[in-house]
């Protein structure tokens, strides 16, 4: 089996929602550091489990300086919600972790 991690750092602003979609938090942002890991079984015809500048344009291409109320498409911007966001846009995928701020973070696996 092979492994790759590609570890990078987005900023972006959000606003999350708590109980029936009433807004408690005002808009504010974060340096977000996001770890994606995935594997395969076998590598592309160019020697991949994924380019690491692939992984590099879905993330931080889609949602560096962006509010991620809008970049995810209505979904709340929780980190939890965030990590399985991206989880599920990069190929061979199988777990995301994110750091919102020191000590705050949360993991996605498939």
């Amino acid at each position: 089996m092979y492994r790759v991690k590609k570890t990078m750092t987005i900023s972006a602003s959000h606003r999350v929602s708590f109980g029936k979609g009433k807004f408690v938090e005002p808009l504010h942002g974060h340096n977000w550091r996001i770890s994606v890991y995935c594997e395969s079984e076998t590598l592309d015809e160019d020697g991949f489990v994924v380019n690491f500048l692939d992984i590099e344009e879905l993330v931080k291409g889609q949602l560096d300086h962006t509010d991620l109320n809008e970049s995810l498409g209505g979904i709340n911007p929780s980190t939890e919600n965030l990590a399985r966001w991206i989880a599920e846009r990069v190929p061979n995928c199988y777990k995301v972790e994110v750091w919102e701020s020191e000590g705050a973070e949360a993991s996605y696996e498939k």
